[in-house]
C-alpha cells in the first residue's frame, strides 16, 4: 500500500488518540504538505523537534494498528465488499446460481470478522 494512504488510514482511525498538538504538527506534514521549516515556525520549536514528533506519531500509530488491527480489517471488509458487488453485477446478467453462493460465502466471512 502507498505510504501516504497508509498514514492516512492509521490516522483516520487512530488519530484522535494523539493530543491536539501531535494531530496538529501531524496533518500539517502529511495532509497539508507543509515543511519541517514551516511547522517549526508556526510551533515555535526546531525542525528537529518537528521531525521527532512526527516520528513518534507515526510509531505511536504503528503502534496502535499492530496491537488492534482496526486498518487491516476494515481493508480486508472492503476487499471483500467490492468482490459482493463484482459478483451482483454479474448475477443481474447471468441470473447463475453459483454467483449467489460465493456471495453468501463472502458475506459470512465478513460476519465471522466482525
Amino acid at each position: 500500500m502507498e505510504e501516504k494512504l497508509k498514514q492516512a488510514y492509521l490516522y483516520d482511525f487512530y488519530g484522535e488518540l494523539l493530543n491536539e498538538h501531535q494531530r496538529r504538527i501531524y496533518e500539517d506534514f502529511v495532509f497539508n504538505d507543509l515543511s519541517l521549516g514551516e511547522i517549526a515556525g508556526e510551533e515555535k520549536i526546531t525542525r528537529q523537534g518537528v521531525a521527532d514528533m512526527i516520528k513518534r506519531c507515526e510509531h505511536k500509530l504503528a503502534s496502535y494498528e499492530t496491537k488492534l488491527h482496526l486498518v487491516e480489517k476494515f481493508l480486508s471488509v472492503k476487499k471483500d465488499v467490492e468482490e459482493i458487488h463484482k459478483l451482483s453485477e454479474r448475477l443481474k446478467k447471468t441470473n447463475d446460481s453459483q454467483i449467489v453462493e460465493q456471495i453468501e460465502s463472502i458475506s459470512n466471512r465478513i460476519l465471522e470478522e466482525l
